[in-house]
């Protein structure tokens, strides 16, 4: 800080002094009481600019989706101000400390970077109230008019009409037309009546032809990316059995009730294919390995992604170390993650790392399908709808409840043999959940 001396001219000091000196002494005389200093003391605001965070070491940028306070609003400490979509998911940026919006420093949709200004905050400063979301500008109501302004009745409008006279249009319109007579009828020329379809034009279509364009999304745009650089990279097949669900869906319909009064969980068919899964991976390790390089890495450890479908798009959350989890330790993370997908919270590690994946299309209704494999995984386990079907048990037709599963697997890594005895595994535990105890 430096400081600057300013040279006045003498007369105009002495002035100057002289009227702050007449001010003060009348000021004190009419307040009656004893002399105060004119100076007053402010807090400081300090202007803080945000920057965009850091979101991970693979992830630069991302589009600034919506913001969630505008200019002028009032934030407080660590309240989330804008989402920034990223390929993988949505980053929350929050406020440093309690204050004022001042300034959007970017626009919603546009591409930001890590380390960019993206707002400014004015730091202790109060702010408006952010409006409620249903509140509506209310609609300045016309006044009433009085009766006299109002639109006359009809016995006013015919009185306020001039009364024609006898020779003006308007009377002899008003009276009744004599009947032509024989001459004239047989001199009018003869009107000949058209066809409906004739008469009528071609009826106007109702149908709508209108169109809407919406920007892809960046996580739509990675999953089209991944899906399509897991058909070119991997030597995909597909392979299915069908599972009797009857001992499994007579376990659950018995342990349900207590699993959720105990646990405060639901008990599904997902940890049972999960455990099921586990099982066989340790049977068939190549369907839990991956190509890196030239190389194989085979692991002793299975990260389970689970496929969960959100709004914005297909989503595999991991589940770790499945392998040494049970029914209700799997279901609890399930519902976890499943929660954080749907509200839009997972973070990277959630769904990094995984080794193995689950789809359960059958939630939606699907019967068959071939999963697509999560690269660099090697094989993506699809489970579908059950339905009652009719199937040869002892020699005699009987209806049970089937699924199809099916496993999609990478043939660069998985032989046929290895694929079809890791899905007749999981379709003996699941049609014997007792031997998941044994294994």
């Amino acid at each position: 800080m430096f400081s600057q001396r300013v040279l006045i001219p003498s007369r105009t000091r002495s002035l100057a002094s002289s009227a702050c000196t007449s001010a003060l002494t009348a000021g004190w005389k009419v307040a009656g009481r004893a002399p105060r200093a004119l100076f007053h003391s402010s807090r400081l605001l300090q202007a803080t600019t945000v920057k965009v965070p850091q979101m991970a070491e693979s992830l630069t940028e991302g589009t600034l989706k919506t913001w969630l306070k505008q200019p002028g609003e009032a934030v407080a400490a660590d309240e989330e101000i804008a989402t920034i979509e990223t390929d993988k998911i949505d980053v929350p940026v929050n406020a440093p400390a309690a204050g004022k919006l001042v300034e959007h420093l970017a626009n919603e949709e546009d591409t930001v970077t890590v380390g960019q200004d993206l707002f400014v905050i004015e730091e202790g400063a109060e702010g408006e109230a952010a409006p409620a979301k249903d509140d509506q500008p209310e609609s300045k109501a016309e006044p009433e008019k009085p009766a006299s302004d109002a639109a006359p009745q009809p016995q006013d409008q015919a009185a306020q009409k001039p009364t024609p006279s006898p020779s003006s249009p308007s009377d002899a319109a008003s009276k009744p037309a004599s009947p032509p007579s024989k001459e004239e009828r047989a001199a009018a020329p003869v009107k000949k009546a058209q066809p409906a379809s004739e008469s009528k034009g071609p009826a106007p279509t109702t149908s709508s032809r209108g169109e809407t364009r919406v920007k892809m999304s960046r996580m739509r745009l990675r999953i089209a990316e991944r899906l399509k650089e897991s058909q070119n990279a991997a030597a995909s097949l597909t392979t299915f059995n069908e599972i009797d669900m009857s001992s499994l869906m007579e376990m659950r319909s018995k342990y349900k009730d207590a699993v959720l009064k105990e646990h405060d969980v639901k008990l599904g068919f997902m940890s049972a294919f999960a455990k099921a899964s586990t099982l066989a991976l340790k049977e068939i390790p190549a369907a839990n390995a991956s190509i890196e390089g030239d190389e194989i890495v085979y692991r002793d450890y299975v990260d389970l992604s689970v496929a969960v479908a959100t709004p914005k798009g297909l989503v595999t959350p991991v589940v770790r170390n499945a392998e040494s989890l049970g029914f209700v330790d799997i279901e609890k993370e399930i519902a976890a993650l499943g929660k954080k997908a749907r509200d839009g919270k997972l973070t990277l590690e959630d769904m990094s790392g995984g080794t193995f994946t689950i789809s359960n299309g059958g939630v939606f209704g699907s019967l068959f399908g071939t999963p697509i494999i999560n690269l660099p995984q090697a094989a993506v386990l699809g489970m579908h709808a059950i339905k009652d079907k009719p199937v040869v048990v002892n020699g005699q037709i009987v209806v049970r409840p089937v699924m199809v599963i099916a496993l999609t697997y990478d043939h660069r890594l998985l032989d046929g043999r290895e694929a079809v005895t890791f899905l007749v595994r999981v379709k003996e535990y699941i049609e014997d959940p007792r031997k998941m105890l044994l294994a």
